[in-house]
């Protein structure tokens, strides 16, 4: 295979569907394809993920192969049953940096045993926008300082497993009410702010050694007016590589999203992408035989025509090689791993970091042993996909226990988007409302609101990132993962006062 073409392969990152390695795949991978991107669609079981990406070293044994594994919202592992890690903006919220620490090196564990040698992860970006569709509470908090000590913090516990952390989305997708998936967001903001805010965690995560930083397709005008930053070399080189001193793998976000390649498409994004000083290009999800195909011819062809330079190419090639060589010696002096996923904090430190307004005090007085459970269920973000959350996976996942038998017994109701509420409900009963990022989904507010003009006692638990106001959130828990969905239900069962001890 000329050089050309082999350095092209190794700065390709696709996802594909199944959960089996499939032939046109493992062909490319023994090619020199760069690696493949793993989703919570290829995930089945540990037995079946073990085995995958064995299967996808033995063609390729220099492969990366990466998910997102932030703990938290966004979990692949642990899709089915709801991520057994509480996630940033809890963590940001305990603010103990040597907790930060420790959960990251269990995730790395984790995905040690299942195979996968980078982790894109950590989110460091700061959300200063609770109107924020997408970051939420993937991000540590909205002060610079706490999210650049627990990005640095997060990076060195991750990678202490051989596992690589990408510090994601540069130069920071915090202050935006848009979601990249969907449309190209606008940040209006002048290098003069982005140095005093968004770029000080991915400052911190570079020197804490982070080995990847994943770009945004965000638009700067100020820095760029033409390209998101996925493709603007001034923010690529100029920024990252000059400025911030980044010496590793640049890797883009997935470049089926809208705001990379809606306007454009994803081979073009591929060449755009490279020439402004991406050295990995992740793909999305689901990608086939012939999308890659038309992908390679375009950046072939972009070479030939001379608008994307050889040498460009071959340096992301070279840079994503060395990532797997660096990888391999850093796993060798921990062949063994602990067979533990438990999250190395206790409940106590959980419950604490939970915001709990004076109203849920006088809910907690006012309700007997009898409530209805209102479950509103927003269709989720891409970022986070179908995933089991808060005290429902809790309840699933220990039906047994004390707590969750008495939540589960409670008459139960769903609220989607298609799906009002229901009628049934007593007005003298006790209500408690689960759902993640009320303020956001006006079917959400809706029943909420409709709830308090027709019941006596209602209680609003928001499991996502709470308005500043907290007009719908009684009680905030900055996170959905099963872990909080335990701390709530200690929470529920505390007392009157919900702050007796659990």
């Amino acid at each position: 295979m000329p050089d050309a073409d082999l350095s092209v392969l190794t700065t390709l990152l696709p996802g594909f569907a199944g959960s089996r390695l499939p032939e046109w795949l493992a062909e490319r991978l023994r090619a020199g394809l760069g690696g493949v991107c793993l989703f919570a669609s290829n995930v089945v079981s540990v037995d079946q993920l073990r085995e995958l990406t064995n299967a996808i070293y033995t063609a390729n044994p220099r492969a990366l192969i990466a998910v997102d594994e932030e703990g938290g919202d966004v979990t692949r592992l642990f899709h089915q049953v709801g991520s057994p890690f509480p996630g940033n903006a809890v963590l940001g919220r305990i603010d103990d940096l040597n907790v930060s620490q420790d959960s990251a090196a269990q995730i790395g564990w984790a995905l040690r045993r299942a195979g996968c040698n980078v982790n894109f992860a950590p989110t460091v970006d700061i959300n200063s926008n609770p109107d924020n569709p997408v970051i939420g509470t993937r991000s540590f908090g909205v002060d610079a300082d706490r999210v650049a000590a627990h990005s640095a913090a997060w990076t060195t516990g991750l990678q202490s497993t051989g596992v690589a952390a990408s510090a994601k989305h540069f130069p920071g997708h915090g202050d935006t009410a848009q979601d990249s998936h969907l449309s190209l967001p606008v940040i209006d903001r002048s290098i003069e702010e982005l140095r005093s805010r968004e770029l000080r965690p991915f400052a911190a995560a570079i020197e804490a050694g982070a080995r990847l930083v994943m770009t945004s397709h965000i638009l700067l005008p100020q820095l760029d007016a033409e390209s998101p930053a996925t493709m603007s070399r001034d923010i690529l080189i100029g920024l990252l590589r000059e400025e911030l001193g980044f010496a590793g793998v640049i890797v883009s976000d997935a470049l089926d999203m809208a705001g990379a390649s809606a306007d454009r498409g994803v081979p073009d994004a591929a060449v755009r992408a490279l020439r402004a000083g991406c050295d990995l290009l992740c793909l999305g999800t689901d990608n086939t035989d012939e999308e890659l195909a038309e992908i390679e011819r375009a950046v072939r062809t972009a070479i030939a025509d001379g608008s994307l330079a050889p040498a460009r190419v071959r340096d992301a090639a070279d840079r994503v090689r060395a990532l797997a060589d660096e990888l391999a010696v850093d796993r060798a002096p921990h062949p063994q791993t602990p067979v533990s996923d438990a999250w190395p904090g206790g409940i106590r430190e959980l419950v604490a970091a939970i915001d709990v307004q004076p109203a849920a005090r006088t809910w907690r007085a006012r309700t007997s042993d009898r409530f209805s459970v209102v479950r509103l269920e927003a269709r989720p973000n891409s970022a986070v996909g179908p995933t089991a959350w808060g005290p429902f996976a809790e309840v699933d996942r220990d039906p047994e226990s004390a707590i969750n038998a008495a939540f589960a017994a409670r008459p139960q109701y769903t609220v989607t988007p298609d799906a009002t509420l229901p009628s049934a409900l007593n007005p003298d009963e006790s209500v408690l409302v689960v759902g993640r990022d009320i303020h956001r989904h006006a079917f959400a507010r809706a029943a909420v609101d409709r709830l308090r003009q027709e019941q006596a006692n209602v209680l609003v638990v928001d499991m996502g990132w709470p308005s500043d106001d907290r007009r719908y959130a009684d009680v905030a828990t900055f996170g959905s993962s099963t872990l909080m969905g335990e701390a709530v239900l200690a929470v529920l069962a505390a007392g009157p006062d919900l702050d007796q001890p659990v």
